[in-house]
C-alpha cells in the first residue's frame, strides 16, 4: 500500500496536469473565444476546458477521490477549473502542502446563475413552479383554435413551436397571433420557436393510381354489418352537415330531383351490384347509406328508379387520385433515382420474377456525389433499412436489409437518413431564406434543423444580420450523426450569437446513431450543453402516447422524468395534449428534488470530441 502523503501528491500531479491542459486548450483557442459573444466568453473557456478533461479517462483517478471522501468530479461541467482547484485544495490539506489559487473562468457560485439566465434569455422565465420549460408542438388547428391555446398556457406550456416544414405564411401568422393574444390576456409568458425545414432528405412523389374510393360499413369481429357506412353526395363544394365516411361529388341539379326513401344504384369496379339508400336531403345536398363494402372511381354511373326523376342516371365527378405505397421486404432491391421520376413498385413477369425493381427519388440530388458502395441507408425513421450497393451519376441501387415481416410501406415525402454519408449540406436552403423573413418578425427564437457544420450556422447569423434580427435566439437542432460529432465547433459557432441553446431531436439522431446508441450520445449532449451554459431541449416523442391515445406508457413516464435534466421539454401535438402538458408538469415539479443526485463517470469522450476541432482555431 502506497504511503498516504506519496499517494496525495500523485493524485495532485494528476490534478495539475489536467488543469494545465485545461488551460493550453483555452489558450490555443482564444482568437475563437474572442468571437463568442461576451455574455458567453466564461461558458466558452469552460466548455474548453471540459473538452480537454474529457480528452482523458479519468475513472481511476475519480475512484481514488472517492475513497478520500472527496468529489469525484461527476458534476464538474459546468466549472471544470473550480472543481479541480476545490479537490485539489482537499488533498493540499491531506499532504501538508501549500494549496494554490488559480483564476477561474467560471466559480461554483457563477455557474448556476450563467445557465439561468441565459435560459431565460432565450426560453422566457422559469415558471413559478419548476425550472424546466415545457414547448408544445402546434398543429394546423391551432391556428383557429383559441380556446385550445388558452387551456395550453394554463395547462403549463411555456412555448410554443412552429415547424416551418408545413403549412405557410398565413396559418403561421394566425398561430403567433393566439399565441400572443393568449399570453398577453392570460398574463403568462409563452416564447415561440420556429424551426426552419433545413436540408431534409425525403423521398420523392410516388406515380397516382387511377382514383378510387372504397367505402365500407361498420362490421363486427365476424364481419357482421353493425352500421351502414354514411356517404354524402354533393357538388364538390358543398360541406356535409355532419362527418360522413365517404363523399362522392355529383351534378347538383341531378341531386334536386331525389327525395328520402330513393334508392340508386350502380355498379363498383369490381362488377358487383350496390346500392344507395338516401335518408335525408338538405339545400346542399344528399346523405345516403351503404349496407355493403364498395370501390367507386371517377366516372362511376349512379341510377334511380322514380316516376318523379326525370334524368335517371348521373356520374360520380373527379375523385382525387390516390397513390399506393411502395411495399418493400427484406433482400428487396429499391432504386432511388436523381431525376424526379414519380416512384412506381416493382414489375413482375407471369412466373413471379422482377422485372423492373422498384424505384423512387429524392428531394436532395446533390447528395448523390457523396453516397458510397456499402454505406447504410434507412427510410421512414429507421422503419425500412437498406444498404447501398451501387452508386452512378442518376442512380444508387439498395438492397433492403430490413422491413417488417409483412413488408413495410415507404411513401412520398418518407424521411431518409444517410447516417455513414458525409452529405456537404452546409448552407441555407432556398426556402428556408424565405421563411426566415417571416420568422425574424413573428418569432422569439429560430430552429437550425438537420445543422451538421458551422457553416450552416454562421450562413444563418449572416442572415439574422441582414435581417437586423441578430436578437432573434438560434436553437441548434442535433438530429445528424455528422452534426453530433461536431457538436463542440457547432456550440462555439452558435456562441456568438445571443441568445442561443440546442435541441436533442431524438427521433432522426436515433436513426442515424443507432438505437442502442441514443442514450449515450444524449447524455453526450447534455454534458457538452451544461459545460457551455447553453439551455437545452429535451424532444422527439416525450409522453407520445398520451398524446395521441390517452394513456402513456410505462416507459413514457420514466423518460420524461429523466427529460427534467434538460431545461425545456418538448411535447408533440396529439387529441390529449392537454393531459399530456399537466402529467409533465407534475412530473417534473416532483423530479426538481431528486436530479442532483447524479454522478456521472467520466471516461474518454470517443464521438464528439475534439476531432470536429481540428486545424485552424478561427
Amino acid at each position: 500500500m502506497p504511503h498516504p502523503d506519496k499517494h496525495y501528491k500523485d493524485l495532485i500531479a494528476q490534478l495539475d496536469l489536467l488543469h494545465s491542459q485545461a488551460l493550453e486548450l483555452e489558450q490555443k483557442f482564444a482568437p475563437a473565444i474572442q468571437k463568442v459573444y461576451p455574455a458567453f466568453r466564461n461558458s466558452a473557456r469552460n466548455l474548453l476546458h471540459y473538452l480537454a478533461l474529457r480528452q482523458h479517462d479519468i475513472r481511476e483517478l475519480q475512484a481514488s477521490l472517492a475513497r478520500l471522501g472527496l468529489s469525484s468530479l461527476g458534476r464538474a461541467e459546468g466549472h471544470v477549473l473550480a472543481s479541480l482547484q476545490a479537490v485539489r485544495h482537499q488533498l493540499c490539506f491531506l499532504a501538508s502542502c501549500e494549496p494554490r489559487e488559480e483564476h477561474l473562468a467560471v466559480s461554483f457560485a457563477e455557474n448556476q446563475p450563467l445557465l439561468a439566465s441565459h435560459t431565460k434569455a432565450l426560453l422566457g422565465p422559469a415558471p413559478g413552479n419548476r425550472s424546466t420549460r415545457i414547448m408544445v408542438t402546434f398543429s394546423s388547428d391551432l391556428a383557429d383554435d383559441y380556446d385550445l391555446v388558452c387551456r395550453l398556457l394554463k395547462a403549463g406550456m411555456n412555448c410554443a413551436r412552429i415547424n416551418c416544414a408545413h403549412d405557410g405564411e398565413e396559418v403561421w401568422l394566425r398561430m403567433v397571433q393566439q399565441v400572443r393574444k393568449a399570453s398577453s390576456e392570460l398574463d403568462i409568458p409563452c416564447h415561440i420557436l420556429m424551426d426552419l425545414m433545413g436540408p431534409k432528405l425525403r423521398t420523392g412523389p410516388l406515380k397516382p393510381s387511377p382514383p378510387l374510393l372504397v367505402i365500407q360499413p361498420v362490421q363486427n369481429e365476424l364481419g357482421q354489418v353493425m352500421a351502414p357506412a354514411k356517404v354524402w353526395l354533393a357538388p364538390p363544394s358543398a360541406e356535409p352537415p355532419l362527418q360522413p365516411d365517404a363523399i362522392l361529388p355529383v351534378d347538383a341539379d341531378w341531386l334536386a330531383q331525389l327525395q328520402p326513401g330513393d334508392t340508386l344504384s350502380f355498379t363498383d369496379t369490381r362488377g358487383r351490384h350496390r346500392h344507395l339508400a338516401v335518408v335525408l336531403k338538405e339545400a346542399r345536398g344528399v346523405l345516403t347509406h351503404l349496407l355493403k363494402s364498395s370501390y367507386i372511381t371517377t366516372g362511376t354511373e349512379l341510377k334511380v328508379k322514380a316516376d318523379t326523376v326525370l334524368e335517371r342516371s348521373t356520374k360520380v365527378g373527379q375523385l382525387p387520385a390516390f397513390e399506393h405505397p411502395l411495399l418493400l421486404r427484406k433482400n428487396d432491391i429499391l432504386v432511388l433515382t436523381k431525376a424526379p421520376l414519380p416512384g412506381e413498385a416493382a414489375q413482375y413477369d407471369a412466373q413471379g420474377h422482377v422485372v423492373q425493381p422498384a424505384h423512387i427519388s429524392c428531394t436532395l440530388p446533390e447528395v448523390f456525389a457523396h453516397v458510397k458502395p456499402g454505406q447504410p441507408i434507412l427510410f421512414n425513421d429507421g422503419k425500412i433499412e437498406g444498404q447501398v450497393q451501387q452508386v452512378s451519376p442518376e442512380q444508387l441501387l439498395v438492397k433492403i436489409t430490413y422491413a417488417s415481416d409483412t413488408g413495410s410501406k415507404l411513401r412520398a415525402d418518407n424521411g431518409i437518413n444517410l447516417p455513414d454519408t458525409k452529405l456537404h449540406l452546409y448552407g441555407l436552403t432556398d426556402k428556408d431564406k424565405a421563411d426566415l423573413r417571416f420568422v425574424a418578425q413573428h418569432a422569439d427564437m429560430v430552429g437550425l434543423s438537420f445543422v451538421n457544420d458551422t457553416t450552416m450556422v454562421e450562413a444563418l447569423q449572416e442572415q439574422l444580420r441582414e435581417l437586423n434580427a441578430e436578437d432573434t435566439g438560434i436553437m441548434l437542432k442535433i438530429e445528424t450523426k455528422e452534426g453530433f460529432r461536431n457538436l463542440a465547433p457547432l456550440l462555439l459557432a452558435v456562441m456568438r450569437s445571443y441568445p442561443a441553446g440546442i435541441m436533442i431531436a431524438r427521433g432522426d439522431l436515433a436513426v442515424e446513431c443507432g438505437w442502442q446508441r441514443l442514450a449515450e450520445v444524449q447524455e453526450e449532449i447534455l454534458w457538452l450543453s451544461e459545460a457551455a451554459h447553453l439551455p437545452v431541449v429535451w424532444a422527439t416523442q416525450v409522453l407520445e402516447t398520451l398524446a395521441k391515445k390517452g394513456r402513456p406508457s410505462r416507459a413514457e413516464i420514466t423518460d420524461a422524468a429523466m427529460a427534467q435534466r434538460a431545461d425545456c421539454v418538448m411535447l408533440n401535438k396529439g387529441p390529449y395534449i392537454v393531459q399530456a402538458i399537466q402529467l409533465l408538469d407534475d412530473i417534473l415539479n416532483r423530479m426538481q428534488a431528486h436530479q442532483h443526485k447524479k454522478t456521472s463517470m467520466l471516461r474518454s469522450l470517443h464521438i464528439s470530441a475534439l476531432e470536429g476541432l481540428a486545424g485552424d482555431p478561427e
